[in-house]
């Protein structure tokens, strides 16, 4: 079950999902919120799998109150402005639904972040993954990860002795990835936590090579040292 709480100041929205919410067998919409504050401080105690998350709203933002989050659940962006997509993916959200969105639209998004979520409870049973690169499968332990960077449509896996160019998403990566073994550290970077060398303010170290870390995840690194 994919338990979530939705965040818009507009009640009537609120409705929109709590009614489609009800229709997704797998969805648990534990609560609803107007107001943003009220929300962070139930997440602080209550954690969930998901947020469908407004984005303008009063005092704070949707984007700004995500960045605030030291553990972030997936999101799915709500909103009626259509400018906010590629804000809202390079924040790695799984789905972005603009308003008035229909009940199989929002059916979909549910059905991604399903699957993502049952990628990430399944990653930490496993020490290996395969990745496609060329016509090849190439098994790739985790052990052996010092860090990803993203370019373009591909992710690069930097390992010990090599590097592996795949093509995949790092939002698609970070899901096959143990949570208690990596770390994002930057829209285009995840690192290894036992391949970290040295953590100051804006970069860290890995492997000989210095990563910078994103205003958005400093979060993370905190939880780190």
């Amino acid at each position: 079950m994919l338990t979530a709480i939705a965040i818009d100041d507009e009640p009537l929205a609120l409705e929109v999902v709590r009614s489609h919410a009800g229709k997704v067998p797998f969805l648990n919409l534990r609560d609803e919120f107007t107001d943003a504050f009220k929300a962070m401080e139930y997440l602080r105690h209550e954690p969930v799998d998901l947020l469908f998350l407004d984005i303008k709203m009063p005092d704070i933002s949707g984007i700004d109150l995500l960045s605030c989050l030291s553990k972030k659940p997936l999101v799915i962006f709500t909103t009626a402005y259509s400018e906010h997509a590629v804000e809202s993916f390079e924040l790695d959200a799984i789905d972005y639904l603009l308003k008035p969105f229909s009940l199989a639209r929002f059916i979909k998004a549910c059905n991604k972040a399903n699957e993502i979520h049952h990628v990430r409870n399944t990653s930490d049973k496993k020490d290996f993954l395969f990745l496609k690169t060329g016509y090849e499968q190439v098994r790739v332990n985790f052990e052996d990860i010092c860090y990803l960077e993203a370019t373009g449509n591909y992710v690069n896996f930097v390992l010990k002795d090599k590097t592996i160019l795949s093509r995949m998403t790092i939002t698609e990566v970070e899901a096959m990835l143990p949570a208690n073994q990596f770390i994002r550290i930057h829209r285009s970077f995840i690192v290894a936590l036992n391949k970290i060398d040295k953590i100051e303010r804006h970069q860290l170290s890995v492997n000989g090579a210095i990563l910078p870390v994103g205003n958005l995840y400093c979060q993370n690194i905190n939880l780190v040292k």
